[in-house]
């Protein structure tokens, strides 16, 4: 779209692509490939089709992937369109007898090159980037393990490439001759093993050296399940892409320069340092601010998996509050120094105790001022990352944690005059540190986040002007102030 191509989308689904960035600007239709008659409709006035679709995951995948091309092909060859654009991976030697992952993906590059629709399969190996289910295996795997035992395969040449010039190369092919009819290998800058792709991810999410110890008679299927047992990526999709990982990953030709010119492919420090860039920035994703830059090709989409995009743990609260919106705000503008945080503070006092013990900043830098907050200045051991004023608030922690940490206050007004409060903390852990310390606080998460809501919409009714009590209630600070969920 960014390049001036009018888009439609085919999904099985429309409403699961509502959220995504550029859901406004496409024509989304609903379809399904194992239904050849919604394909007719959808490939309609199309001049380039984009196949990137497969069924990893389901236990069939192979026989479910060859019928989705060849109904893909088919409707393509009877609507007449000018092109077939595939994403596949990498073909192994002629003389390595394949994966099923590898084999299904050369198979679906043969029949929609035999399609009679001038077809471009460009193969790709490891993509960095969020939604990438082999950047995410990547991604869990070193941040849990300091210490690894490994199948052999980690020691097989890769030549990763990042999701942006996957983009581009995408793009660009659309342009190309018209009788054009073949495949392209594309790879990044670097080629090196997979454990030193783990080792530049450790480099880039900050953590230390991981300590690597390839075992030689770990089979792929045991593989699979140790993927499994260590990461969120399912079995049905860890299984295949580690059984991949046998062959080396990388190209034999770089034929794609002849028609789309090198802008400078990013190196595997860069592609993950671009991979990482929100929360490597202290910036994170909320639904209720307008802070998005989910466009970011390499970033997470709400479509994508539920296991992509990295660990973030969050503590989420909502309380009905009996006051308008603008006491609300006042309430969490309001909160640190000697305000205090609403909940239980000898548990504030002792993690600002802890953290000053441990070198951190602790609850001494109070607030400047008394009632109202600014953006970039330091609250207790919170700085203010964002005020959308009235309505938000995100503090982002400066305590000592292994991880980041950020604490989001939000005041949603009602139709009937009275508001909703919504108060979400998140974690990112670094490394197995990380996620040790948020199941050890988190048995007290219930006592100090559940009360600190139910306190600020109490302290919302006291901040009302006299005699305004909700609709048809009065207020009083005795009356209920609403139920957390």
């Amino acid at each position: 779209m960014a390049a001036g191509h009018e888009v439609r989308a085919l999904s099985r689904s429309a409403a699961r692509l509502r959220d995504v960035p550029w859901a406004a600007d496409a024509e989304i239709v609903e379809g399904d490939l194992s239904d050849p008659a919604t394909l007719l409709p959808a490939l309609e006035g199309v001049d380039v089709a984009y196949f990137l679709v497969h069924s990893l995951g389901q236990p069939d995948f192979e026989r479910l992937d060859r019928e989705a091309a060849t109904n893909f092909a088919r409707a393509a060859y009877e609507k007449k369109v000018k092109r077939i654009v595939y994403l596949g991976g990498p073909e192994p030697p002629a003389d390595e007898h394949p994966s099923a992952h590898l084999r299904s993906r050369a198979e679906v590059a043969k029949i929609l090159l035999e399609s009679g629709v001038p077809t471009v399969v460009l193969r790709a190996p490891v993509i960095i980037g969020s939604g990438s289910a082999s950047f995410e295996m990547l991604r869990y795997l070193t941040e849990r393990l300091p210490v690894m035992v490994t199948p052999r395969w980690v020691r097989n040449r890769i030549q990763p490439i990042a999701v942006r010039d996957v983009l581009r190369y995408l793009i660009a092919v659309a342009e190309l001759p018209e009788d054009l009819n073949r495949g392209f290998d594309i790879g990044g800058r670097d080629v090196l093993t997979y454990g030193e792709m783990m080792q530049s991810y450790a480099r880039g999410a900050g953590l230390r050296r991981r300590i690597i110890v390839p075992l030689r008679p770990l089979s792929p299927w045991l593989s699979a399940h140790w993927v499994g047992a260590i990461t969120p990526v399912p079995n049905s999709i860890a299984r295949p892409l580690v059984a991949s990982l046998i062959h080396e990953a990388i190209t034999h030709e770089h034929d794609i320069a002849e028609y789309v010119p090198d802008e400078g492919l990013l190196g595997i420090d860069e592609s993950i340092r671009v991979a990482l860039g929100k929360i490597r920035d202290d910036e994170v994703e909320t639904r209720w601010s307008n802070a998005s830059g989910r466009d970011a090709a390499a970033e997470p989409l709400p479509s994508d998996p539920a296991w992509t995009g990295g660990t973030i743990y969050k503590d989420e609260r909502c309380t009905e509050v009996n006051a308008p919106v603008e006491a609300l705000w006042r309430v969490i503008e309001g909160v640190g120094g000697e305000n205090g945080w609403y909940s239980f503070p000898l548990a504030w006092a002792v993690r600002g105790w802890l953290d000053r013990l441990v070198g951190g900043v602790g609850l001494r830098r109070g607030r400047r001022d008394r009632d109202h907050l600014y953006v970039g200045e330091a609250l207790d051991f919170w700085r203010v990352e964002e005020i959308n004023p009235g309505r938000l608030l995100r503090l982002r922690a400066e305590m000592k944690v292994p991880g980041k940490a950020w604490l989001e206050m939000y005041a949603e007004p009602r139709p009937d005059g009275t508001s909703l409060y919504r108060q979400r903390a998140l974690f990112v852990p670094r490394g197995l540190a990380g996620h040790a310390y948020w199941a050890s606080v988190l048995p007290f998460h219930g006592i100090i986040f559940s009360g600190m809501a139910r306190n600020i919409a109490r302290g919302a009714l006291m901040k009302q002007p006299p005699g305004s009590g909700g609709p048809g209630r009065p207020s009083s600070p005795r009356s209920p102030a609403g139920s957390s969920r």
